[in-house]
């Protein structure tokens, strides 16, 4: 959530920032209409409450001297009905400003270029050479079918559209992956967090999935349960410390974390309907870091690397993208996308993104910290995916593909297998 007191001193800023994320110019001078009409309610609930603490005074003044109070007492009781009635309107007010600034994302860092889409995204720089083939390099779904990695008629018989069965020697390298990925990044001191992948609604309200993005999720609605399946490990990794007050001394928190994913993708009809690098159900492995406001640049950075090194480990040219303000999401204020060499498809395809959301989920999930001069201070709140697993499974396909159809393993995962 944004923080509404900045918003009042810097509003032709925030909106400039909320513009440039293709927010509608009229939200935040409704955001602002709201808080200064829960400002004004709150004034007149604090001075007939001050007003009933000095009657009371002259009531008890009055008693002890034994004269007459009665009209004093009516003009109490008429008082105390005045505040129980203002009492509601602030809380009404007060709903109604959380439901408007719920809606509201993060608004843009400085250094984030302005731009409509993806289009205007920057490429940082380029790690890594593609491969050079002398024959036409396959997409992954060719290559997975004919190797009997990949069954795409039975994932949809099994479940529909953009489910995809792996098997075989398939199955083995999407888990060797997966290893291979959770011990690189406990390498680099990310400890490993195994969590639910069923969460409360106020825990995607944490990370800014709800309410906006409700129609993208899947949930579990019965008679004993209401649970939403997460998107991503994002959600559970970052909210772990939902609702607490951590000690300086405890950051930063760093995880990594494997999951199943749950996307209806409700956005993206349409969008690569063949193969498996848009579906309802994927893997990833997540790192998410929890630090001091000072120090999330730094971290943010080390998350990039983290990343990208795994690629580099696994010798995949990748591209580091900034993302313009237009292509950022709901709660990131910078993000940098990896975007790894697909070879089949000629081009790059997104495979990690990392984002710093600065205080926005502290701020809405309630995870503060206390520092060394006993103040409670919001975090910052980072996360990326560390990789996409099936589009890592892909990507080693189609770069290690052979002329005969075979699929070379990258060394630092023969091991793993």
């Amino acid at each position: 959530m944004i923080s509404l007191k900045l918003i009042e001193t810097n509003f032709d800023e925030f909106n400039k920032k909320l513009i440039a994320k293709n927010v509608k110019n009229d939200v935040l001078s409704t955001l602002l209409e709201a808080y200064d009409e829960l400002k004004k309610d709150r004034l007149e609930l604090e001075n007939l409450q001050n007003l009933q603490n000095k009657k009371s005074k002259e009531f008890g003044e009055i008693m002890r001297q034994k004269g007459d109070a009665g009209e004093l007492k009516k003009e109490l009781a008429i008082n105390k009905s005045k505040i129980q009635t203002q009492s509601e309107i602030v809380k009404d007010a007060e709903i109604k400003l959380d439901k408007i600034a719920s809606c509201v994302p993060n608004i843009i860092d400085d250094d984030v270029p302005f731009g409509a889409d993806e289009n205007e995204n920057v490429c940082i720089k380029k790690i890594l050479q593609p491969p050079v083939f002398d024959f036409k390099p396959k997409e992954h779904f060719e290559l997975g079918e004919k190797l009997g990695w990949l069954d795409f008629e039975r994932g949809v018989k099994l479940s529909g559209s953009r489910f995809t069965a792996i098997k075989g020697m398939g199955a083995k390298l999407n888990l060797a992956i997966i290893n291979y990925m959770i011990d690189f990044n406990q390498s680099r001191g990310f400890e490993l967090v195994n969590l639910p992948f069923l969460v409360k609604d106020e825990i995607l309200f944490g990370t800014g999935q709800l309410p906006k993005f409700k129609d993208d999720l899947y949930k579990v609605d019965n008679d004993e349960l209401s649970l939403y399946l997460i998107p991503t490990s994002e959600v559970t990794a970052t909210n772990f410390y939902n609702g607490e007050i951590l000690s300086e001394d405890e950051l930063p928190v760093k995880f990594t974390s494997y999951s199943h994913c749950f996307r209806k993708e409700a956005g993206s009809a349409g969008k690569d309907t063949r193969g498996m690098i848009r579906q309802h159900q994927f893997e990833k492995v997540e790192l998410v870091s929890i630090t001091k406001p000072e120090d999330s640049d730094k971290m943010f950075d080390e998350m990039v690397s983290c990343a990208s090194d795994l690629l580099k480990s696994l010798g995949l040219a990748h591209r580091q993208m900034m993302l313009c303000s237009g292509d950022l999401g709901f709660s990131a204020a910078k993000t940098i996308d990896l975007e790894v060499w697909l070879p089949g498809q000629n081009t790059y395809r997104e495979i990690s993104s990392i984002s710093n959301c600065r205080d926005f989920q502290a701020r809405r999930a309630k995870i503060r910290y206390k520092d060394k001069n006993g103040k409670n201070r919001l975090v910052n709140t980072l996360n990326g995916s560390s990789l996409a697993v099936g589009r890592t499974l892909v990507a080693i396909m189609e770069n290690y593909q052979q002329k005969d159809g075979s699929i070379k393993i990258p060394k630092v995962l023969e091991e793993y297998l």
